[in-house]
């Protein structure tokens, strides 16, 4: 309650920002360089998608994953054939089958032997593709030895996992099923990248807008003490920068540091109840920003609520309005925390994290170029780490398991903005890390504070063109991302050199990056001759220090 403490700021900002990099949702192609490729046995493992009929009715669908050997499946739902599904005897088609297979698809059981002897058993008998159901419930990638060498397998075999497998099987027992299998290729664009592209770009214009009103309200404020002679002026830094925080070059470097060991701990205890803890500090975090962005929204209309205080204990001063708008706060996090698994929850994800995200990037500043591009360099390193180089030690990606959630029950961890995949034939969500915006957001909004410090038009400022180049370098992002076949791309990647370069070369060509570089602030003239300042002490900044 009560106005956003920097303690809790930059708690949050940690947080937030050991989770950067896209994801999309779920690779339905994989490249796996470790599993043997020889000829007859070389393709992608791809999801597939089986379509089932009982008695001429449609049924469900289940998720299965294509082999490394046999044809490509098809990726046209209107081109796939549908066919009957039998079970196989032998059931684990070690053996060939004794029925008889007049282009069926057979459901076997895994085991036994080899799949690449089920699926030659299979097309011996005259099956049309073959349908192995794994003994655990996650799927597992269908290779062949490097020794085998006649691997003329034309039927197409798919492996489902065994929840999955076993509800195919009960089908059978209800009368006559058939199937259809295909892989249909996701959108290249989809309207959910449209749509989170604006999101994360709107509130980078929202969040920095609000932190250069705040500064210039500061300034005036300032201005206003000096003219007055109050002693209190000599106080500046109370009084002109209350609440908030500046990272310096320590904490930007830190910062990078301790978001790995935090992510690192996120992977390690990645569990359900872990989830549940990260749940309850998103929530908390959301509160404060929400309740922070709503106090400031309605104070122009409830002045008199907003400027009036009582004491609260634990939190000292607290305004009227404030806690007006504290329990709608509370109440709107804890119904999306109790049905966040419902289908629309993301809506209150995405609500409560923005208000999160604006409320930091009011409150945390970056006091010149200098430690934003330390801050920023270093992020950059850390996305690509996390996002690539992180499989040579943990065989996987371990930004990507962990924003995905893949070791829980859950959809991912909540500090992500989501968005659901409309005209995707595989669902899922695109996403975004909220230190994909917040980390270039700190910087774009201390371009707004300096042009407007400087007194610049939009064009001869930096914030019009850092805003042009994130929004470039997020859109590179979603390119990449689809022409990896969904795989999760690290977006810093991306957007540092875009808004950090672009910010450097205009600030280089216009002479003024040794400026933005130290100070952070134009030199302005100092008109306050009430102080006396030292014949040293020339401008304005030299006067306020």
């Amino acid at each position: 309650m009560g106005t956003s403490s920097p303690e809790m700021a930059a708690a949050l900002l940690l947080v937030m920002a050991a989770l950067a990099g896209v994801a999309a949702g779920g690779d339905i192609v994989h490249q796996d360089d470790e599993a043997p490729k020889i000829p007859g046995c070389s393709n992608d493992f791809v999801l597939v998608k089986v379509q089932t009929w009982v008695n001429n009715r449609e049924d469900g669908e289940f998720v299965g994953v294509g082999a490394r050997f046999g044809p490509t499946i098809e990726s046209k739902e209107k081109h796939a054939n549908r066919t009957g599904l039998l079970l196989a005897d032998p059931i684990d088609c070690c053996d060939p089958p004794t029925q008889k297979v007049a282009g069926d698809v057979l459901l076997v059981q895994r085991g036994n032997c080899k799949f690449t002897k089920k699926a030659k058993n299979a097309e011996a008998a005259g099956a049309s593709a073959i349908i192995i159901i794994n003994h655990v419930h996650e799927l597992y990638k269908m290779v062949c030895d490097r020794n085998e060498t006649d691997l003329d397998i034309n039927i197409p075999a798919v492996l489902l996992p065994k929840d999955a497998g076993n509800d195919l099987q009960k089908l059978l027992t209800r009368g006559k099923v058939s199937v259809q299998l295909y892989s249909p290729d996701r959108p290249l664009v989809d309207t959910a990248e449209v749509f989170l592209w604006l999101m994360a770009v709107g509130t980078i214009l929202c969040a920095s807008y609000w932190s250069a009103w705040s500064a210039r309200e500061a300034v005036i404020e300032q201005e206003k003490l000096l003219k007055d002679g109050h002693e209190s002026s000599l106080n500046l830094e109370a009084g002109g920068s209350s609440g908030m925080v500046d990272i310096n070059m320590t904490s930007a470097i830190l910062f990078v540091v301790i978001a790995s060991c935090f992510l690192i701990m996120l992977y390690k205890l990645m569990s359900h109840w872990f989830v549940e803890l990260l749940v309850v500090i998103f929530c908390i975090g959301g509160v404060e920003g929400l309740q922070t962005c709503l106090v400031a929204l309605l104070s122009r209309w409830f002045k008199p609520a907003a400027e009036s205080f009582v004491k609260v204990p634990f939190f000292g001063a607290v305004s009227y309005l404030t806690i007006a708008v504290c329990p709608f706060c509370i109440v709107f996090a804890v119904i999306w925390a109790v049905y966040r698994r419902m289908t629309y929850a993301w809506i209150g994800q995405d609500i409560l994290g923005i208000a999160l995200i604006v409320t930091v990037i009011q409150i945390v500043r970056i006091p010149n170029l200098k430690v934003g591009s330390v801050l920023l360099s270093c992020s950059f390193l850390y996305d690509i780490f996390w996002v690539f180089i992180s499989k040579m030690w943990f065989h996987e990606s371990v930004m990507i398991v962990v924003a995905r959630g893949d070791k829980t029950d859950e959809d991912g961890v909540p500090m992500l903005l989501k968005i659901p995949r409309m005209f995707d034939p595989w669902g899922g969500f695109s996403i975004i890390g909220f230190g994909d915006i917040l980390l270039p957001g700190l910087l774009i909004a201390f371009a707004l504070r300096y042009d407007w410090a400087a007194k610049k038009t939009l064009q001869s400022g930096y914030f019009l063109w850092s805003m042009v180049a994130y929004g470039s370098g997020l859109m590179i992002t979603y390119v990449a991302l689809n022409l990896m076949d969904g795989h999760g791309q690290p977006a810093l990647l991306y957007i540092v050199p875009f808004t950090l370069g672009t910010f450097i070369a205009l600030g280089r060509k216009r002479g003024e990056l040794r400026n933005l570089w130290t100070r952070g602030q134009p030199e302005r003239v100092c008109t306050h001759m009430h102080m006396q300042p030292s014949p040293k002490d020339t401008n304005c900044d030299a006067v306020s220090s």
